[in-house]
């Protein structure tokens, strides 16, 4: 297990190092910030001054190295727009879209998981058949229009639940979170559900994908011979097989709720890091949108890390194809 750790770890470097090149190179070779930041009559001194400020008079290779050394400290540049810390800046917005992306996270389990057993127990049943046409609605239907109608129908027609911002919030453990409030509960449902739509629809395949092909397996047909009850039979063996490919999916697809959580944020108001990297885009602030993009990276090979992890310990086979590789 040590062995298997550690060549991950040194995989999850070699990722980190190459994506910190193709973001810092890419983001800096994409516009001027600089006339961002002058006066339209300002002359050829003041822009001088401004790109010396901005430390852009250097050679590019020289401001990814001086980036790799901030890096290594913790700082990954100051803002162009607000002259502070990037880092500090985006873990500022981290909370709320932390939240967001739990609560959309824990909406795909407890609704998908459920209605994707039901699904692969009773396939013939007319609920089943309707549970499937929805999640390829869920599928198909784009994220801004669906975040659209929810607002229209919850928030202006019914009046039920409020439309934008993130509501009252409470300290835990000197974190501020909204889920500490019935008020910032109510504000984050409509978002996190408009999130967690598509992960629902995927929780719902791949758990009746996983129920349909189990409960033909020798082993089920083995317990059921032994008058092993049904109950035991759908908990205890087959949601131990099938949630191997369901927690490998899932815990990949937490990132992506994290990295593209930009839509929902920007229709609801929610004041995260999605919101703060669209600004930052707008107005060219580079150092925002590189420490974004690297934040993003080193969620996505973290949660790849952490699930490696819980797929050799569910399935040691994993562990031993590592070795023998």
């Amino acid at each position: 297990m040590t062995v298997f750790v550690i060549r991950r770890l040194m995989q999850a470097f070699f990722v980190v190092f190459l994506m910190s090149v193709i973001v810092f190179f890419g983001v800096n070779i994409v516009g001027d910030p600089v006339y961002m930041f002058v006066s339209p009559d300002a002359d050829q001194a003041d822009i001088e001054a401004a790109i010396r400020r901005l430390g852009l008079d250097r050679p590019i290779w020289e401001q990814y190295f001086l980036f790799l050394k901030g890096a290594a400290q913790g700082n990954l540049g100051d803002s162009f727009v607000f002259g502070e810390p990037a880092l500090k800046l985006i873990l500022h917005h981290m909370p709320a879209t932390l939240e967001l992306a739990f609560s959309a996270l824990f909406l795909s389990i407890v609704l998908g998981i459920p209605l994707g057993l039901f699904s692969g127990l009773y396939p013939d049943n007319p609920v089943s058949k309707g549970i499937m046409a929805g999640s390829i609605l869920g599928f198909s239907l784009p994220t801004f229009w669906v975040g659209l109608m929810l607002i229209l129908l919850f928030a202006v027609e019914l009046g039920w639940l409020p439309s934008t911002g993130r509501g009252d919030t409470a300290s835990i453990f000197g974190i501020q979170t909204s889920l500490a409030t019935w008020d910032g509960i109510r504000h984050i449902f409509l978002p996190a559900l408009n999130l967690s739509l598509l992960k629902i629809s995927l929780a719902i395949r791949l758990t009746r994908a996983g129920v349909r092909e189990a409960m033909g397996q020798d082993y089920v047909k083995y317990a059921r011979a032994k008058g092993v009850s049904t109950s035991r039979i759908i908990f205890v063996h087959v949601m131990k097989n099938i949630m191997i490919p369901v927690v490998t999916v899932m815990g990949l697809e937490f990132g992506s709720l994290i990295g593209f959580s930009v839509v929902t944020e920007t229709i609801f108001a929610w004041p995260g890091m999605g919101k703060l990297l669209i600004d930052a885009i707008l107005q060219l602030d580079r150092p925002v949108v590189v420490a974004y993009l690297m934040i993003m990276v080193l969620f996505f090979v973290l949660i790849n890390l952490v699930v490696d992890i819980l797929y050799s310990i569910l399935d040691p086979r994993v562990r031993l194809q590592d070795q023998g590789a």
